[in-house]
């Protein structure tokens, strides 16, 4: 039996995710993530997860992107 868990409840959001969630696309997004030092950046192993509340944090302190 397969759960499912609403993203707005999720740690960690993949690409895909966190492109619905903020309505931003998956191209800047990948961009963001490629930047020295991105605060929201979790990595395991090759996947690359975007951890929720830093994100909004990075978004929230920004006018644009």
């Amino acid at each position: 039996m397969e759960q499912t868990v609403e993203i707005k409840d999720k740690i960690n959001l993949t690409i895909k995710e966190a492109s619905i969630y903020s309505n931003i696309g998956e191209t800047t997004i990948r961009k963001l993530l490629s930047a020295t030092a991105c605060p929201f950046l979790l990595k395991v192993g090759n996947k690359q997860l975007i951890k929720r509340n830093e994100f909004e944090k990075y978004l929230n302190s920004k006018h644009f992107i």
